[in-house]
């Protein structure tokens, strides 16, 4: 079953209406001891990286994460918290993936926030983007992106720079766009997350 670390920091409803229409059970992790309930986790996350790290060490989470051994899925900001730093709120995250998370003004001509569909191309034979075709469309909205590098991009997207549109260490995995929100191919890579093992 899927654990959902409920910390009011996610856009519970519109992740949980996906799994329930790809009939994957899940539950809400609202303390470290219910952890060991679930197969796998999901960290959702909505608004500013910064806050969110907070809410997750008020709820005594934030200590336990980076000790789990099954697979954990960030989505938006739930993948920027797995990173070292953001510069949202000038925070220190939970450093599980050695990257950092940037602001894209000052460094792109493009309208910020990246709001829309953006192709994303996958790397590394990722098996979060199983029976994908190799530049799919995915939803994204966010104005903080991490940055790419190929040892820990499991895949990128193009939006003024190149960025990491997913990343992969070990058992944590972590996508910037909402799978929730991006029809067909997202409902497959939360079905792929929910087969890993």
């Amino acid at each position: 079953m899927t654990g959902i670390i409920n910390y009011e920091a996610g856009n519970i409803f519109s992740l949980t209406a996906a799994l329930d229409r790809l009939d994957i059970p899940y539950g809400m992790i609202n303390k470290t001891s219910e952890v060991e309930r679930y197969d796998r986790i999901i960290i959702p996350g909505v608004g500013h990286a910064g806050a969110a790290m907070q809410k997750l060490r008020d709820s005594g989470l934030a200590g336990a994460v980076g000790e789990i051994k099954k697979p954990i899925l960030g989505i938006c900001v739930g993948m920027q918290l797995l990173t070292a730093y953001s510069e949202e709120g000038n925070a220190s995250l939970l450093d599980i993936v050695p990257l950092k998370t940037y602001h894209f003004e000052g460094r792109i001509a493009e309208k910020v926030p990246h709001t829309g569909w953006n192709k994303v191309y996958p790397e590394n034979n990722n098996p979060l983007f199983e029976n994908l075709k190799k530049d799919t469309y995915f939803y994204f909205v966010h104005s903080y992106f991490i940055e790419y590098n190929a040892t820990f991009t499991a895949a990128f997207a193009q939006y003024g720079l190149k960025f990491s549109a997913a990343i992969q260490d070990k058992n944590f995995f972590g996508v910037q766009f909402h799978p929730e929100k991006s029809g067909a191919a997202g409902e497959q890579l939360l079905l792929n997350f929910s087969n890993l093992r």
